[in-house]
């Protein structure tokens, strides 16, 4: 699988943009979670380093030995290496603070990784197309 790397402003507008582009990168099978995680991912870059922030959204395939990608990643890099994400506790009437829990429970893993201009947010997601092989 191609990598789709876009750079983009993380501004309300940009999410759908982001998620289309994503769709059309991955298919509609592989595409839902995938989806979701890089809404969410913006949502917190937006909401904790400010609309505009400049960004980077990488998609790639990673896999077995056999060339087929059987998981798909979501990496967004910020310019900001101090703001760390952290999993929130919502309460039953918050409406916000959802967002790392669900990308956590929709993820085989993710984290962080430090760099020395800012961190890059990753998600490893199971592929569908590659669960109907099995």
């Amino acid at each position: 699988m191609n990598a789709l790397t876009i750079r983009l402003l993380a501004t309300p507008g940009a999410v759908p943009l982001a998620r289309h582009a994503v769709r059309e990168h991955l298919g509609a099978a592989d595409s839902p979670d995938a989806e979701l995680c890089v809404s969410e991912l913006l949502g917190n870059v937006i909401t904790h380093l400010g609309e505009g922030t400049p960004v980077t959204l990488r998609v790639t395939g990673t896999g077995s030995g056999s060339g087929r990608a059987t998981r798909t990643r979501v990496e967004l890099t910020d310019p900001d290496a101090h703001a760390q994400p952290v999993p929130r506790q919502a309460g039953d009437r918050d409406e916000t603070g959802r967002g790392l829990a669900l990308v956590a429970a929709l993820a085989l893993r993710w984290g962080v990784a430090q760099g020395p201009r800012g961190k890059t947010v990753w998600c490893e997601l199971p592929r569908a197309s590659s669960q109907s092989r099995r």
